[in-house]
């Protein structure tokens, strides 16, 4: 996993890209929603006019984009991810904090999601589906989906997971975990003393 830079039981991050994917999405909501007429208004209206829409749209909208400005550098610190051999741990959130724990034996299906601007980028996100599981407060019944956002290596990080989904199955109801190697092998080395026996 040396190109994901994912090792297991060590936390990791979304690519700086992502940082960028958000401030080209900042900048393309403010050109679409809000110069797009605002310029021209400021061109052709009267003064009276932009000097009433500049206290009334003008004053509010820098000081959400001020705010957002703030908000991206912090939200991407805040995003972290961590694979142990058992489950996937997750946290983010700038003013309200989230974290998720997510045992792999819940995964039902990883998707791949990567729109035109994350492409352009190189980067991709895992939306991960579970079966009846939604984070760390325990199971509610429903399926949940949990999201790796803005990683490079999204393919190979992908198959790393359901490498561990597809490893591992539940044995009984405690929530234990056996390898499918091991069952095979234990299979084996009966089959092995029946045929000793049997000599």
């Amino acid at each position: 996993m040396d190109k994901t830079k994912v090792k297991l039981g060590e936390e990791f991050r979304a690519a700086p890209a992502y940082r960028t994917y958000y401030y080209i999405n900042l900048m393309v909501v403010l050109l679409l929603f809000f110069f797009s007429w605002y310029i021209p208004l400021i061109v052709l209206a009267p003064m009276e006019v932009t000097t009433i829409i500049s206290l009334f749209l003008g004053i509010p909208v820098l000081l959400i984009t001020l705010l957002t400005l703030y908000w991206i550098p912090k939200y991407y610190d805040t995003l972290l991810y961590k694979l142990t051999e058992n489950e996937m741990v997750w946290r983010r959130g700038v003013w309200f904090r989230k974290t998720g724990i997510v045992p792999y034996n819940r995964i039902t299906n990883i998707d791949i999601e990567q729109g035109p601007l994350s492409r352009s980028l190189g980067i991709g996100s895992l939306k991960i589906q579970t079966a009846g599981y939604s984070g760390a407060g325990g199971g509610t019944g429903h399926p949940a989906e949990i999201r790796i956002e803005g990683v490079v290596h999204f393919e190979e990080l992908r198959q790393f997971i359901m490498g561990f989904v597809h490893g591992r199955k539940q044995v009984g109801t405690t929530g234990t975990f056996e390898s499918h190697q091991d069952s095979v092998l234990g299979e084996l080395v009966k089959i092995r003393k029946l045929l000793e026996k049997r000599k």
